[in-house]
């Protein structure tokens, strides 16, 4: 597919979004003093069904202006202003620019006797940066989870990934009250917090601890989630407990408990299973299902989610998890706030795995045709166990009302064994033996690390002027064992005699690594206002960082029976460290329509190397003189349609590994060696995003870009010999780059009790990688293509249906290798299906056919994946009942296909397999309530 296709394609896409016929509606808001009023709220609704048309707010004038499609239906205009009366006025229909001149909002009435207050909520308010949605006013299911209240907001889009994008700004951010539940990526909170106990959702630009500190507006492109708890519900217990056994010894027990009282917040978490999930995923209709679902896709790692560094529901194998979690938050002293967490979690995962590995080869003459490729084919048995403990916490104190500190440490201990037994043979085109290995592997890692952020901002006498501190460090120590126990056989035949020209690799050793990194980093800044609009900062920070890695080798010894014979070969010293001074200066514009932001200074790096090896100390220390520069322009076209624009220059060091002489011959086929000639990696970094949201129509659209060019990217130097043993270095390259763009569109339709909503994108990657291999340039020039679709249906409360499909199109093409291109192509199609009738009954199913093509001989290309789930509400619907079977058709399969700017790369794991499970849910809700309905508030004083 050529590249000027897919941008027309893009280009007829976007212009087919951005088609509208629209009318503008103005006016102006005052108070009945004829005093003009700033941010009061201005709304249309649907007589019909009061569902939200559009929406602006005032300016500092009370002018407000609002372009929306034409409505032929009957709506009500609205304006809402905190400590005045509501203001409502009904249109028969809405087809023509309107200016409403003067609109006044008068005074809520008082009386001296029993006083009774009805105002409705607007759904939704801007806030300054903030867009606020009312939970009231968007009607979901009694049992539903936070999730399903987002999905009915306007502009917020959720994912089957779980991503989220509120006017197509990513959120990366969920707090609750303002404060993390469990994590910041609020999974737990969207999984298994009630929709019911939910007061406002409320929506801003996510800030950096700087920026939140200063009160300085986010330079990010990302949005955050904040959650505010009803106050009827914010005295209470609530939680989820579920059990199920089944099949095949299959099993998955889950509990959640949450005590709100005010500003103080405990919630416990806890869950076991063997289905290859994170264990807190309470969803009524699959639970954990999703996990096991996501193993078998393309991207094999979809799906997962990370606590303390471990992927549960996703990856390879089949893998056995419990976890306990314990999150606090409260305000100790005025001012003084405290939110801390606590995990365990362990996992123990068993995979066999299968690979066919293709290594394409370059020929010394250009013009040489011949086909030259290694084919190496292993299979592999795998059992891993890792655990960890994590504890987080996070203080902010604000010693006076100019003065904030925020805190945030965290301390893990994590331990990780893994054996493995593998065999292995490689063969070149012509189906020679060039090698053939088998062995067994034992590794084990003890990891400590500690952590922590602190800043400090100060508020001077003039607005916008002041000063902050920061300084963070990370500290980790490993502790490792390996132990190799292998044969390795090397048939190369180049002298012709008839005899293998190396001899077999024979090891039966233990290499034990002592590995740490020690980061510390400080920083001062300094804002001043030259305008209200117009800022200048400057900044001084430091950084030192010392990485060491000692490893020691042993042989085994027969007489002793044990590792006691010292191996030279693989025993080394090599530290690295590097010590960074960069002063420098910025300058921030920031108006109403637009803003823009330009930091810029000179990083001076002193980077030292030392390694102790073979008896030879080597020194290797170098200064650099190396930019430090970003930059953002941010356009705002109108409330909810942005064009933003971004610059940022980046410097990667080598590591010391990859600059000092220092030989790793841990692996009997692969082996590798620093380049002391290395240089930094340098990267000019450009994006840019549009998005916008139509309230009036439901719709929205966007599209993304970005560009990164590569100076002296740091490639692999390969020699490849007549055995298909590599021995790699380093070195140098540019010219290389990375690009892609995307486009997405999302609308709903609604009309009575039928809804619908479609999501379609678009995504494009464009990469350029150069290497050497047997002293030849290559050049690897990629093609990703990947279209998605997806459509839901929903009918009322009772049904739920959503079709979707992605492709997935991989192509690359070589220069000087002996084929000119590979390329691969994934089909996913899935149908979800959930029906709650008849009453206490819910039935899901979940229906996915995956498609891989090109995928060698042993490898199956496709396969359907059916789950099934069937449940029962009794008991005043606080438990649950239910029956579900995952793969039904036992056709799960974990085939996947890469392509690199090496090679191909095919392998097939261990996925889980049908299996039939019973299980019970028990709800628990208990709080205190006053009488609320809907969108309106009935207060009694």
């Amino acid at each position: 597919m050529k590249k000027s296709s897919l941008l027309l394609f893009l280009f007829l896409m976007f212009s087919t979004f951005c088609f509208s016929q629209s009318i503008t509606l103005k006016g102006v808001v005052t108070d009945n003093t004829d005093y003009p009023l700033e941010s009061a709220t201005v709304y249309l609704t649907s007589v019909k069904d009061s569902t939200l048309v559009d929406y602006t707010i005032t300016n500092k004038s009370g002018n407000w202006e609002m372009k929306i499609r034409q409505v032929d239906n009957p709506v009500n205009l609205k304006i809402s202003f905190v400590g005045l009366a509501n203001y409502s006025k009904q249109y028969e229909s809405l087809t023509q620019d309107i200016d409403f001149g003067k609109i006044v909002l008068e005074d809520q009435s008082t009386e001296l006797s029993e006083v009774v207050i009805e105002g409705e909520v607007p759904p939704v308010r801007i806030k300054s940066d903030t867009l606020e949605f009312n939970a009231a006013s968007f009607k979901v299911r009694p049992d539903s989870n936070v999730k399903t209240l987002l999905e009915q907001l306007p502009g917020v889009v959720v994912g089957s990934d779980g991503k989220i994008t509120v006017n197509g700004k990513e959120v990366n951010q969920i707090l609750v009250n303002g404060k993390p539940f469990f994590d910041k990526d609020g999974q737990i909170a969207l999984q298994n917090l009630p929709a019911d106990m939910i007061n406002k959702v409320q929506v801003t630009d996510t800030k950096t601890k700087k920026e939140e500190v200063s009160g300085e507006k986010a330079s990010g492109d990302n949005a955050s989630i904040n959650l505010t708890i009803d106050e009827d519900k914010n005295k209470g217990l609530f939680g989820k407990f579920m059990a199920g056994y089944g099949t095949n010894d299959r099993y998955e027990t889950s509990a959640i408990g949450n005590y709100f009282k005010d500003k103080l917040r405990i919630s416990l978490l806890a869950s076991s299973n063997n289905i290859n999930s994170s264990g807190f995923s309470m969803d009524e209709i699959f639970d954990n299902m999703g996990g096991g679902r996501n193993v078998s896709v393309y991207a094999m790692d979809n799906g997962g989610v990370y606590i303390n560094g471990m992927m549960f529901g996703g990856g390879s194998g089949i893998t056995r998890s419990d976890l306990f979690g314990v999150n606090y938050s409260d305000e100790w002293a005025k001012d003084f706030d405290n939110t801390t967490s606590y995990f365990y979690n362990s996992a123990s995962t068993d995979n066999d795995n299968k690979t066919r590995l293709e290594t394409l080869l370059t020929n010394s003459d250009p013009n040489d045709t011949t086909d030259r490729r290694n084919i190496r084919e292993s299979i592999s048995s795998t059992k891993s166990d890792k655990y960890a403990h994590s504890i987080k916490s996070e203080f902010e104190i604000k010693p006076d009302s100019t003065s904030t500190i925020n805190f945030s440490p965290k301390f893990v201990k994590a331990n990780s064994k893994s054996n493995n037994y593998s065999s292995q043979s490689t063969r070149n085109q012509d189906d020679i033996l060039l090698n053939e290995s088998s062995g067994d592997y034992y590794s084990e890692n003890d990891n400590n690390s500690f952590e922590s952020e602190l800043e400090y901002y100060k508020s001077l006498r003039r607005k916008g002027r002041g000063f902050g501190v920061s300084f963070s460090n990370t500290n980790n120590r490993d502790d490792g064992s390996n132990f190799n126990n292998s044969v390795t056989n090397f048939y190369g035949d180049e002298d012709g005699d008839g005899n293998p020209d190396t001899p077999a690799d024979i090891r039966n050793q233990v290499r034990y690594s002592k590995t740490s990194l020690d980061n510390y980093s400080a920083g001062v800044y300094f804002t001043e206002p030259v305008t209200d609009s117009l800022k200048l900062t400057t900044n001084f920070s430091y950084e030192s960082e010392l990485s060491v890695q000692n490893r020691k080798g042993f042989d085994y010894d027969d007489a002793t029976g044990d590792y006691t014979l010292a191996n030279d070969l693989i025993t080394n010293y090599v530290s690295s460290r590097t010590n960074t001074v960069t002063p420098g200066a910025g300058i921030e514009l920031e108006k109403e329509k637009y803003s823009m932001r330009f930091s810029g200074g000179t990083a001076i790096t002193q980077f030292k190397n030392f390694s102790s090896y073979l008896g030879t100390d080597y020194s290797l220390n170098k200064t650099y003189l190396l930019p430090d520069m970003d930059a953002y322009f941010r356009y705002k076209f109108d409330k909810s349609k942005y064009l933003s624009l971004y610059y940022y220059y980046n410097a990667n060091f080598p590591s010391a590994q990859q600059v000092l002489p220092v030989e790793d011959l841990s692996n009997a086929l692969y082996t590798s060696i620093g380049n002391p000639d290395l240089n930094p990696s340098q990267s000019n970094q450009f994006y840019l995003n549009f998005r916008n949201y139509d309230f009036s129509t439901r719709s929205g659209y966007g599209f993304y870009s970005g560009l990164t060019f590569y100076k002296d990217n740091i490639a692999s130097f390969t020699e490849i010999d007549e055995n298909a043993k590599q021995s790699t270095s380093y070195t140098n390259i540019s010219g290389t780059y990375d690009m892609y763009l995307g486009s997405y569109y999302n609308k709903q339709y609604k009309k009575d009790a039928h809804t619908f909503r479609v999501n379609a994108g678009l995504s494009v990657n464009f990469d350029l990688n150069k290497g050497f291999t047997n002293q030849q340039l290559y050049e690897a020039e990629n093609l990703r293509f990947s279209p998605r679709f997806s459509l839901t249906y929903e009918y009322g409360e009772l049904l739920t249906i959503t079709p979707s499909y992605e492709l997935n199109y991989n192509e690359t093409k070589y220069k000087n290798y002996s084929i000119n291109e590979a390329s691969n192509v994934v089909h996913n199609l899935n149908l979800q299906t959930t029906s709650y009738w008849p009453k206490h009954i819910v039935f899901g199913n979940d229906f996915g056919y995956t498609y891989n093509s090109n995928l060698g001989s042993g490898f199956k290309k496709d396969f359907f994946l059916w789950n099934t789930s069937l449940g029962y509400n009794f008991y005043q619907d606080k438990l649950l009942f239910k029956v579900k079977v995952y793969d039904i058709l036992n056709q799960n399969l974990g085939n996947s296909r890469s392509i690199t700017a090496t090679g191909i790369y095919e392998q097939q794991n261990t996925v889980l397999k049908r299996y039939l499970m019973f299980s019970l849910t028990y709800k628990l809700s208990k709080f205190g309530a006053k009488e609320k309905k809907g969108g309106t508030r009935m207060i009694r004083f």
